[in-house]
């Protein structure tokens, strides 16, 4: 065992914590922004898929409360119901949002391009490969069936149900950490398309990678992603990474599929003795 506590840590990378929707799978991350929107318009609140999007990343319960907060959205709240956004109020829409997730995410479970390949080569490297999530277990246990089915599985997954919190805090890749049993934790490298995701990753001490082209941030799939003019998708995704920098992030890519060299880099500068 390497003795950490005294010493710089000089090895390679030797585990990728990934996200789920936008990350692997759920190109644009549209299935809970779709059922966000459902949910509200359901009871009389129209959402844009901005404000839907807002706080993805979060827990469910988190995600649909600060989006009733949005100023706009809880006026249409006040004027739909002739009262403010309560506490019940929440955990009808999460109930809800949650039954319809079950019955529509194997519509959005399809591998994001690259995943495949980039997942193989972390593979041969010798990385273990664990999940961070805003979703529910039920939800996983759905999401990562569909996903084997399509060939990917991690060896660990932890939902925010598992520990005393989600999303920005750090129990989530702490819990990995332990379950994959590596250390030290600037061996780490935490993989994800949200501000919430690279919070996280920060906040275990680990490296960090955002996405800015398959996941929340652009909100699109492939196909309308292949359907914008380049100097238009260009224009977004330069905001995207400044976005992703400004949060904290070491490293912002396009998809899963350029980080097979930003884990080279990563494994360099930990050789130099660097730390995240």
């Amino acid at each position: 065992m390497e003795a950490t506590l005294s010493k710089t840590y000089r090895g390679p990378v030797k585990a990728v914590i990934l996200g789920w929707g936008g990350t692997v799978v759920d190109y644009g991350s549209c299935a809970p922004a779709a059922a966000v929107r459902a949910v509200f318009e359901k009871r009389g609140v129209p959402l844009t898929l901005e404000q839907a999007r807002q706080h993805s990343g979060l827990t469910d319960w988190e995600h649909l409360r600060a989006v009733a907060q949005l100023p706009e959205v809880a006026a249409h709240w006040q004027n739909a119901h002739g009262r403010p956004f309560a506490e019940s109020d929440l955990e009808t829409v999460v109930s809800e949002f949650l039954r319809r997730q079950l019955t529509e995410l194997h519509h959005y479970a399809d591998l994001i391009p690259g995943v495949p390949e980039t997942v193989a080569k972390f593979r041969e490297r010798g990385l273990k490969i664990g999940t961070t999530t805003g979703y529910s277990r039920d939800l996983v246990k759905r999401l990562a069936a569909e996903a084997r089915k399509r060939g990917y599985w991690p060896d660990h997954s932890v939902c925010a149900s598992d520990v005393p919190a989600g999303r920005p805090y750090p129990w989530m890749a702490y819990e990995n950490a332990i379950r994959l049993q590596i250390m030290p934790l600037e061996a780490i490298v935490k993989i994800g398309d949200t501000i919430p995701d690279i919070e996280e990753g920060l906040n275990a001490g680990m490296w960090t990678v955002g996405l800015a082209q398959t996941g929340n941030e652009l909100g699109l799939t492939a196909d309308e992603v292949a359907a914008l003019p380049s100097d238009v998708l260009r224009v977004k995704l330069t905001q995207i990474y400044q976005r992703l920098y400004e949060a904290g992030a070491h490293y912002v890519v396009d998809g899963i599929w350029d980080c097979g060299a930003v884990i080279d880099d990563i494994s360099a500068r930990l050789m130099r003795g660097e730390r995240p």
